[in-house]
């Protein structure tokens, strides 16, 4: 019952890399679980080893490059709060360091201005900084470079 080896090393395989994360015995307990299928058609051991070998190789250097870059890169779409960074925004009521009010995306929202020393009047479009919590951090379009 060689199958039955290549299934327990495919899921001791798969259970270590759950605990590490690091893609590659995740996709030797794949290359394992190949044998398996190969084992149970009834093909002989070197056509096992060669079937785990094809299969590890296959993973390691075409699939793991490919998740790694996809783990690594930034999300294509901010939501939530974040998605309001970089927005425009009309001051409602006079935007000081410590208070102030904006209408962001139909909404309003209290805010503050990211320069402390900056009054904001009523009417002034400004960009949306940053948001803390439920504050937005605005400074005024018309000083930025």
């Amino acid at each position: 019952m060689p199958w039955l080896v290549w299934l327990l090393a495919a899921a001791a395989l798969g259970v270590a890399e759950f605990f590490t994360l690091t893609l590659v015995l995740g996709l030797l307990a794949g290359a394992a679980l190949v044998a398996a299928v190969v084992a149970g058609v009834g093909i002989g051991l070197l056509g096992q080893v060669v079937a785990f070998a094809a299969a590890a190789a296959g993973g390691l250097l075409v699939v793991r490059p490919v998740a790694l870059r996809q783990r690594a890169s930034a999300p294509l779409v901010r939501d939530g709060s974040d998605a309001l960074i970089g927005k425009r925004a009309e001051v409602m009521q006079e935007v000081t360091a410590t208070r102030g009010l904006i209408r962001l995306s139909g909404e309003e929202w209290s805010a503050r201005a990211f320069d402390e020393t900056l009054v904001i009047p009523v009417g002034t479009l400004v960009d949306v900084m940053e948001i803390e919590g439920a504050t937005a951090v605005v400074y005024p379009r018309e000083l930025l470079p």
